[in-house]
């Protein structure tokens, strides 16, 4: 069973919690009837654009998507975060998974798309449009392709409008996409969740730093050290296969991090590290710097994007 109307839901609620009057920011059909009309188009062109950009989001093809967004929303999609891409696209079908798309043959006409993803698969379907001059509705039906009953099935309203020629995801219901406050949003819930993230990066770098120490009588030279050695080969001190390759690499989900060894001296004093993670977008993928010091401690404090340090205030 895949997980059907409780996602639909949310994506589209999440849709719908902008104001309809931010839509003028789009289109003023009132101001374009002042300019000179487009060329006329085939009444199927808007059914055409909306089967085009679900069979996008289906597949969670970004540049393909991107082609039915407005000039200003497909500027703020270019910027999100990847995962906020994805997410988005998401929004427009049933499916968390990237899906193989298809169109399926219906007595009725109507287009009907079949996304088909390992864990199951859903179909949306596309009603008539109703077009006046730059705007285009177009009703869909979203549900489990097994439902027979249609129990799943969601009913939404897709706006379309006419940009240079060519149409482009406008609304949902009669509320507006606008990406650029929505991005405020995602960024604000994801920065959440990448700065929990880099927390625990910093301890994972922590813990395989002591079992190199343990493993081998001596810090590693630098976190690539604690990465895994190649297919076939032993684990070493070179390669001692004790962090995953993203974190061996520096990197994860939107931070950066930097491990530096320190305190030794050739009296005997053992040697000591620091790990230090920053945000790699700040502002976007975090605001806060995390650091670990010389004794364990953790801290963490918006530095603007810049290294943190042990004076910032202490976190669990």
């Amino acid at each position: 069973m895949i997980r059907r109307a409780p996602l639909l839901r949310l994506a589209f609620a999440g849709l719908l919690l902008f104001a309809f009057t931010a839509a003028t920011q789009e289109s003023n059909p009132a101001a374009q009837a002042n300019t000179a009309a487009p060329p006329a188009m085939a009444p199927d062109a808007p059914t055409a654009a909306l089967r085009d950009a679900l069979f996008a989001a289906c597949s969670q093809s970004e540049q393909s998507f991107s082609k039915f967004l407005t000039a200003r929303n497909a500027d703020t999609f270019a910027h999100l975060t990847p995962s906020a891409r994805v997410a988005f696209m998401k929004r427009f079908v049933l499916l968390n998974e990237t899906g193989k798309p298809s169109l399926l043959p219906t007595g009725s006409g109507r287009p009907t798309i079949r996304c088909e993803t390992p864990a199951g698969a859903a179909e949306l379907q596309i009603g008539g449009a109703e077009i006046s001059d730059n705007l285009a509705f177009l009703p869909v039906e979203v549900r489990e392709a097994t439902d027979t009953t249609g129990a799943s099935v969601i009913r939404v309203q897709m706006g379309l409008v006419r940009e240079k020629s060519d149409w482009k995801l406008l609304s949902v219901g009669l509320v507006l996409l606008d990406l650029p406050a929505l991005a405020v949003e995602w960024d604000a819930a994801e920065m959440g969740s990448t700065e929990r993230t880099a927390i625990d990066g910093l301890k994972k770098i922590a813990e395989a730093v002591e079992a190199y120490r343990r493993s081998y009588s001596r810090l590693p030279e630098s976190l690539a050290k604690l990465g895994s050695p190649p297919r076939g080969s032993a684990a070493g001190p070179d390669a001692a296969g004790l962090l995953d390759a993203d974190l061996a690499s520096g990197t994860r989900t939107g931070y950066k991090f930097r491990y530096v060894i320190s305190g030794g001296n050739n009296l005997g004093a053992p040697a000591k590290y620091e790990v230090a993670a920053t945000p790699e977008t700040y502002g976007r993928t975090g605001r806060r710097s995390f650091f670990r010091d010389t004794n364990g401690g953790l801290h963490g404090a918006d530095r603007q994007g810049a290294v943190g340090s042990g004076v910032d205030p202490h976190i669990e």
